[in-house]
């Protein structure tokens, strides 16, 4: 079964290849400015993909989300696993609750 911590790993065996064999090298080679912007990149278009109610194109732009989000955790040396963990933490209070602590 192919799930997120699959491809965090596809994307750390890539991060050790040369940028002329890996487009994830490439990125990261790039820096961690590089990967955000084309993270955000990616978010627009699939809120754009979203709006237009287009399935197909909505799908590809979400893979390309997680696919750049993942590098750009990668550049920054942040583990998926802390991401999942800090969703599950709040998961232990309402929405509405966890976003107000945020705002103190």
């Amino acid at each position: 079964m192919f799930t997120l911590d699959t491809l965090e790993a596809i994307i750390a065996r890539r991060a050790e290849a040369s940028a002329e064999s890996s487009y994830t090298r490439s990125l990261l080679d790039k820096g961690v400015l590089h990967c955000a912007r084309k993270f955000g990149e990616e978010a627009v278009e699939a809120t754009i993909a979203a709006v237009a109610q287009d399935d197909a194109a909505l799908r590809a732009e979400a893979a390309d989300v997680l696919y750049h989000l993942l590098v750009m955790l990668k550049a920054r040396s942040l583990p998926l696993a802390e991401v999942v963990a800090e969703l599950e933490r709040r998961t232990n209070r309402s929405g509405h609750e966890e976003k107000a602590s945020r705002k103190a």
